[in-house]
């Protein structure tokens, strides 16, 4: 998107689904209620991110199953699962289930590396392989292969009365075609670019070990790493490219809603200043305003003008009432200012 004028093509939103350990079930039914009311203000996504051992989406495969159940359009993703805590083969049965239950909507978002907290919790997840467990982008090839229907086993045929295939089942076509990987670094990007995966990109990008920046500029470390898994990807190949920054439409909040999310902003804002931890993670800053100020905003971020679609992550730990109407000023202010027109 290089400048005004260009219309977004595609507007999405990213969430974790929190709920009250006491009541878990009216959050994921909130959220459910959520991904209903995007469908019917056109969104074209939406996506969950895994929660593992918190009070968020532990399952988003089982959540968006349940989604498709009640709507017939809005795209479903994830953003991102991290496929250390999941086995390849089962996973690819679980979503390739997802993908037709819901007609050919899903995409699988990616990522590798060790379970978080993995110290704590390998010997519940594998207790008897945690230190031959290969967690690096060997993973994702794995799943890859079996998405695309190649032999998860050396038997095929019939046993008794019982039908057995050699792939996984059921199987989707076109389900491979719509793995996102989540990089947060140039090496990761040139990797999914290598493989021909579309990029995810995040409130997040890493600053390499030797950078001497003491204020580094987060817009352009990510759109550089947008333009370099441009550069990777094999010829003809896609490369579909997503933003998902934080951004908080002010259009119809409350006097109440808009100091809630003020302090919100504030409390985060922090961390936006250097690289954080031994990662060296450097995080947007959330974008917090009328969708006429988010849109300037946008537009004069160097990585949001390297993308046509969006996926807009909403805010942690506000109520039902909170996402609606920033979800509301989302599709009906903020994606008409980018030149977003919502789906039929």
């Amino acid at each position: 998107m290089p400048a005004p004028g260009v219309p977004l093509e595609k507007l999405g939103f990213l969430t974790i689904g929190t709920f009250s350990p006491d009541e878990p079930r009216a959050g994921h039914e909130s959220l459910l209620q959520e991904i209903v009311l995007a469908e019917e203000l056109g969104f074209d996504s939406v996506w969950l991110r895994h929660r593992h051992l918190q009070h968020g989406v532990s399952s988003p495969v089982t959540v968006l199953a349940a989604a498709s159940q009640r709507t017939s359009r809005i795209e479903f993703g994830t953003a991102v699962t991290p496929l250390g805590w999941e086995n390849p083969l089962r996973y690819a049965e679980d979503l390739g289930t997802l993908d037709v239950l819901s007609g050919g909507r899903m995409n699988p978002g990616l990522s590798v590396g060790p379970p978080g907290h993995f110290d704590d919790v390998k010997g519940s997840l594998y207790p008897d392989t945690a230190d031959v467990e290969d967690f690096t982008y060997t993973r994702v090839e794995r799943l890859l292969h079996l998405l695309r229907g190649e032999p998860a086993s050396s038997f095929s045929g019939t046993e008794g009365i019982e039908v057995f295939s050699d792939h996984v089942q059921p199987h989707s076509p076109g389900l491979a075609d719509r793995v996102w990987f989540g990089a947060a670094s140039d090496r990761s990007a040139i990797w999914a670019g290598r493989q021909g995966l579309n990029l995810l990109t995040s409130s997040v990008v890493r600053v390499g070990e030797g950078s001497d920046d003491t204020e580094p500029d987060f817009a352009a470390i990510q759109s550089a790493t947008i333009r370099t898994y441009r550069q990777a990807l094999p010829d003809g190949a896609p490369g579909r490219v997503s933003q998902g920054l934080v951004v908080i439409p002010t259009d119809t909040a409350t006097d109440e809603q808009r100091a809630k999310y003020a302090a919100y902003v504030e409390g985060r804002t922090p961390r936006t200043s250097s690289p954080q931890g031994p990662g060296r993670l450097l995080f947007a800053r959330d974008i917090l305003g009328t969708s006429a100020e988010i849109a300037d905003a946008l537009y004069a971020h160097a990585a949001f003008r390297e993308v046509s679609e969006v996926v807009f992550a909403l805010p942690f730990g506000f109520a039902h009432a909170d996402y609606v109407q920033i979800l509301t000023d989302m599709a009906t202010a903020l994606g008409p200012a980018l030149g977003w027109s919502r789906a039929a």
